[in-house]
C-alpha cells in the first residue's frame, strides 16, 4: 500500500491539466508513472487513488445490497464521472472537466488549486474552496483526536 503525505500548491494548465509536484511523484506507484484513478470528493473536492486503493473501493461496493435504493444512489454517485488518468512524459495528468465542474476548479481562469496528500489518498481542491475547509478547523483538535482516536488503544505511541 502506498502512503501520501504533504500539501501542495499547483495551477492547472489551460489543458486541464496538472503537473505532478516532483515531490509527490516520488510517492507514487512507479514514480509517477503509472495509471491512476480520480473521482468526486464528498465534498467540492477531486479524490486520487492509486489502482490499486480503487480495486479496494470496488470490491467494498461490491459487498453492498445493490437492490437497496440507497445503495444503488451512493454507488451511482461515488462512481460518477472516476476516470482513469495516466501522467505523461512530462508528469501532467489531465482532469475531466466533469469532475473540474464538481470541484469547481476552472483551467480557463488559472484557478490555483491545493493538492492535500490523505494517506492513501490525494485530494484536489480548488484553493478557495481549501481554505474555507480549513476555516472550519474544531477549535479543539485535541478533542476531536480525543473522541475519534482515544478508544482505538491504550498505551504510549498513540500520537
Amino acid at each position: 500500500m502506498s502512503y501520501f503525505f504533504g500539501d501542495y500548491s499547483c495551477k492547472l494548465d489551460v489543458k486541464s491539466r496538472l503537473t505532478l509536484p516532483s515531490a509527490l511523484k516520488q510517492q507514487l506507484p512507479g514514480a509517477g508513472k503509472e495509471p491512476l484513478m480520480i473521482a468526486r470528493g464528498f465534498e467540492k473536492y477531486l479524490i486520487i487513488y492509486t489502482k490499486k486503493e480503487w480495486e479496494l473501493k470496488l470490491e467494498e461496493l461490491l459487498k453492498l445490497n445493490q437492490y437497496e435504493r440507497e445503495n444503488q444512489q451512493f454507488i451511482r454517485h461515488f462512481t460518477r464521472g472516476a476516470t482513469e488518468i495516466e501522467p505523461d512524459a512530462a508528469g501532467r495528468v489531465l482532469l475531466p472537466k466533469l469532475l473540474c465542474d464538481h470541484a469547481g476548479i476552472d483551467a480557463q481562469n488559472a484557478n490555483e488549486i491545493i493538492i492535500s496528500c490523505q494517506i492513501n489518498k490525494i485530494e484536489v481542491w480548488e484553493k478557495s474552496a481549501y481554505d474555507a475547509m480549513l476555516a472550519n478547523e474544531p477549535a479543539d483538535f485535541a478533542a476531536l483526536a480525543e473522541r475519534v482516536m482515544g478508544s482505538k488503544g491504550k498505551g504510549a505511541g498513540n500520537e
